[in-house]
């Protein structure tokens, strides 16, 4: 009876669950993922897509690893590789790449900070802290250790205060985030009372983290005029329900999750604080709630918090969690790859929460390097049952350095550095330089402030692609840019490299037809007809989507 109750918990076969576990004994990770996609799918081999082409691979792992697209250079030389091993040495290639811990320090200052505007901490002090910490490979539980742990007070750890200080060190919003984005469960609908649709999420749940930190506040001193966390060292996190019709008022010691209730020391009255709280002096107790929320949940013993990052490592990858949305994690949104979700859980523990290696991971499986053309046939498809690629839009940071490459902007840049090699300074200086003429595009299709980040279409973004002057400037024909490379070619020529250069792709003949027509019926304006053909191809739906 247990056995059968489990088996429809799951929502699997036992014969699904023995498959899948004797096909992945011995296996390498990367085909332990393979085979648990397959085990969910009947005929899985004959439905799913096949392998997406090179260039097609190329695009999409330039762009998931360092947030671009590559060269037409690059292009050209990929598709001329004849080794049967190229596509896990281009992965090893670009994580190795500085440009990787740039882009993935990118990507969590988004997941985390949410674009939200700077209050104490300064955005370049917070940004250079994730690139440090990626360029160190710093492990995940420990870079959230560092963020949940700072105060501010600490000159060497300050940035990483960021997260707590910007939010004002709000209670209520802190809980919200910490669960949503540390712990995949979003708990806000429990602050006032149970959630009504959500049987997992408990008003206690909630209050459990919020005692870690409802006595904490933001404390600027008077002389440095500097915000740092101050605490107290009394409040209890009480709460009723609004449903509860007696208004019985519940209290919550700190405790994660379902766990027990951490004790507290019982201390000698007069002698709460390191440093008593009066005007302008900024209290520190000796028992913080707050130090003590790092360790119970930043580490693999708490499951949810190495799911949730394996789970966000995973969509990061393949467009779509194996929790999805990533922030409802709970037993009515079951995971639609149990097995596959426990299995990089474990493997993040495993690997000492090595971000890179669990990216470069996926990146190197087949189900990564699927078609996102559905074969002839399959019929219709779920987008949990991974058949087939899942096409997503570029975020707006991944879509602002696209461009700039597209266009030739990044190559001019790298062309004034001279022709020094491709040394690691040169491609960390190359970054820096442009990351200031990114923001312009990144504004232009940014989310909102404090909002997580969502594909839209805006009108600010119709504008920007019709007559932004940004825009125009790249498309006017200055060396290195891609509208001068292309008047010097000949008209056979253009097709091949713009396409290349832009899309990631060669034309097709009905393609390179077009372009030729285009140019011929424009010859006595040729630099205005390759400006408006590199214009139209970087706004296409093509250009703005990953494949």
């Amino acid at each position: 009876m247990a056995l059968e109750l489990n088996r429809v918990r799951c929502g699997v076969s036992l014969l699904t669950v023995c498959i899948f576990v004797g096909a992945v004994q011995g296996q390498p990770l990367q085909e332990k993922i393979d085979s648990a996609i397959a085990s969910k799918v009947p005929n899985y081999s004959t439905r799913a897509s096949a392998d997406s082409t090179d260039l097609e691979f190329l695009r999409r792992v330039t762009l998931d690893l360092h947030g671009t697209i590559p060269t037409a250079q690059e292009a050209r030389e990929f598709q001329a590789d004849k080794s049967p091993n190229k596509r896990a040495a281009q992965v090893d290639k670009l994580l190795a790449d500085v440009w990787h811990p740039a882009y993935y320090a990118g990507v969590l200052d988004l997941t985390w900070m949410e674009r939200r505007p700077t209050k104490h901490v300064t955005n370049d002090e917070w940004k250079q802290f994730l690139l440090q910490s990626m360029l160190e490979n710093k492990p995940y539980d420990q870079l959230v250790r560092e963020i949940l742990t700072a105060d501010g007070n600490d000159p060497k750890t300050r940035a990483a205060s960021r997260f707590y200080l910007d939010r004002d060190a709000e209670p209520h919003l802190l809980t919200r985030d910490i669960s949503r984005l540390f712990l995949g469960s979003n708990w806000q609908c429990a602050q006032c009372h149970d959630h009504p649709r959500v049987e997992d999420y408990k008003q206690d749940l909630y209050y459990g983290l919020f005692a870690f930190f409802n006595r904490t506040s933001v404390f600027t001193d008077a002389k440095t005029k500097k915000a740092v966390l101050a605490e107290k060292a009394d409040g209890e996190a009480s709460f009723q329900s609004v449903f509860d019709p007696k208004k019985t008022t519940k209290t919550s010691l700190p405790k994660m999750g379902a766990r027990k209730e951490l004790g507290e020391p019982k201390l000698e009255k007069g002698k709460e604080y390191d440093v008593a709280p009066a005007k302008e002096v900024r209290g520190v107790p000796k028992y913080s709630r707050r130090a003590k929320l790092a360790g119970e949940l930043a580490n693999g013993d708490f499951t949810p918090f190495p799911r949730n990052a394996a789970n966000r490592l995973f969509n990061h990858m393949m467009g779509r969690g194996i929790v999805h949305p990533l922030d409802l994690d709970h037993s009515d949104n079951p995971p639609s790859h149990p097995e596959l979700l426990d299995l990089l859980t474990k493997e993040l523990v495993k690997m000492k929460f090595n971000q890179k290696e669990i990216l470069g991971t996926l990146a190197k499986s087949k189900t990564y390097s699927r078609s996102s053309q559905a074969p002839k046939g399959s019929g219709e498809f779920k987008a949990e049952e991974f058949l087939v690629a899942a096409v997503r839009p570029m975020s707006a940071e991944q879509f602002a350095y696209a461009l700039m490459q597209a266009t030739g902007l990044t190559d001019a840049e790298k062309q004034a550095q001279g022709n020094k090699g491709e040394s690691r300074a040169l491609r960390s200086s190359l970054r820096a330089k442009i990351a200031p003429m990114a923001q312009p595009a990144m504004q232009a299709f940014a989310s909102q402030p404090g909002e997580a980040a969502t594909y839209d279409s805006r009108v600010e973004q119709a504008l920007f692609l019709a007559n932004n002057g940004y825009l125009q400037g790249l498309l006017s024909p200055q060396p290195g840019s891609l509208t001068f490379r292309l008047a010097a070619l000949a008209p056979e020529q253009v097709a091949d490299e713009l396409y290349l250069s832009v899309l990631t792709r060669f034309p097709t003949e009905e393609e390179k037809k077009e372009v030729s027509q285009f140019l011929k019926a424009r010859i006595s304006d040729r630099a205005g007809a390759v400006r408006d053909l590199v214009w139209a191809m970087v706004t296409s739906v093509e250009f703005r989507f990953i494949s």
